[in-house]
């Protein structure tokens, strides 16, 4: 098994298989990340060369001299990683590695967000009011725009490798004054690609949700979960990313209509691997709205192992084994927390939710609290992650009423 990167979603992901097989991953990442540097499940390679295609594949290639002859099963926690998997299928094929990405075009149209919006605004699936910015021209902002916006780069891997003051991971700005201002920012920091512009979805965190699917080597959805989110992480890196969420719990409805349409989806594109689907309701038309599809499993995804689709044997089954299960919906509840529980208190609007969320708190799972991960350093630095929540929120940019 050979896990690519070193965040928060590769450690899972080794747990994953530790809880499987009783064995460690193998990790292959470009620099040390304290999520999986101070852990004792799992052993781990850096190589800094690996953002670049030929660096990336050159690594693979002294791991499979590591790993033996026997068939290698990858997984990498982001997209960089699986665009480089996918561009190079015959090759790492023939070199014995076995992986269950999209062809290129088919992963580009999901990854790049101009892409997305454009080519699946006609689908079975309900996309957001959006608009588009070309940042490498200098042309006019379109004179009707609704007000707030949020703004999110299209190009995500160039906008990650970026550094620059005041820069977010996304941006809710409520006049055309802040819009003109944070888009040069985004401009002088180097982003020279195109910019989605939305109509912001009225709501706070408990409005969004999570899905996450696998379809099979055939392109046939094995499971889809379908989580309501009772709060995403604040700090200006991660907004997007749930801190806390109920799988099997909803409070507007209408779960099997909506799954129905993201499996419907997937098949009709020819999907294959993990998908992560971000949506939010609507409540001004009563539709779940696509935010994004990330292709591949999201940072959240670990609850669907203790609902028992553990992410790492359904896809050794699948590529190995040729096996994979019937569809199934995962409906049972339960809740999946990064964040204290005085955060949950404090921080969660939705009053019902709220209540649902502490009564399942007992039974809660954290995907980087694993008992049998041993390392010390590894406990020091959960303790202090989670005590640093509460400045997280207190200090937070993001506020939605």
């Amino acid at each position: 098994m050979l896990i690519l990167g070193t965040d928060a979603n590769a450690y899972y992901l080794a747990r994953c298989y530790h809880e499987c097989y009783g064995e460690k991953a193998h990790l292959l990442g470009h620099s040390f990340l304290p999520f999986t540097g101070y852990s004792d499940i799992l052993t781990v390679t850096y190589d800094q060369s690996i953002w670049e295609e030929q660096g990336f594949l050159n690594a693979l290639l002294k791991q499979k001299e590591i790993l033996g002859k026997q068939p290698t099963v990858v997984i990498s926690s982001n997209e960089t990683y699986a665009g480089f998997l996918s561009r190079n299928r015959s090759f790492l094929t023939e070199k014995g590695f076995l992986f269950n990405y999209p062809d290129p075009e088919l992963l580009d149209s999901l990854m790049y967000k101009e892409q997305f919006y454009r080519t699946y605004q006609d689908s079975v699936i309900d996309l957001p009011e959006t608009y588009y910015y070309d940042c490498s021209k200098e042309e006019p902002l379109p004179e009707a725009l609704p007000f707030p916006l949020v703004v999110k780069p299209s190009n995500v891997i160039l906008y990650n490798h970026l550094s620059f003051a005041g820069k977010n991971k996304i941006y809710k700005l409520n006049n055309r004054e802040e819009l003109e201002a944070t888009m040069q920012n985004i401009k002088n920091g180097g982003y020279d690609d195109c910019l989605i512009l939305q109509k912001f979805i009225d709501g706070d965190d408990s409005y969004l949700f999570d899905a996450v699917a696998y379809c099979d080597r055939n392109g046939k959805v094995c499971f889809l979960s379908f989580a309501q989110i009772g709060l995403q992480e604040q700090t200006r890196s991660m907004v997007g990313n749930a801190a806390v969420l109920i799988n099997g719990y909803n409070q507007f409805g209408q779960t099997k209509e909506v799954t129905d349409r993201l499996r419907t989806f997937l098949e009709q594109i020819g999907y294959r691997g993990f998908a992560e689907f971000d949506l939010k309701y609507d409540r001004d038309d009563g539709k779940f709205k696509v935010l994004e599809i990330n292709a591949r499993q999201g940072r959240s995804s670990y609850y669907l192992t203790p609902l028992g689709c553990n992410l790492i044997q359904i896809l050794v089954e699948d590529l190995v084994h040729h096996r994979s299960p019937d569809y199934r919906l995962l409906e049972e509840k339960l809740l999946l927390s990064f964040v204290p529980r005085g955060i949950i208190k404090r921080y969660i609007k939705n009053g019902d939710y709220r209540k649902e969320a502490l009564k399942l708190w007992q039974k809660r799972v954290h995907p980087l609290c694993y008992a049998a991960d041993r390392n010390k350093k590894r406990k020091l630095y959960l303790i202090k992650r989670h005590l640093r929540y509460y400045r997280d929120y207190r200090q937070s940019y993001w506020r939605v009423d």
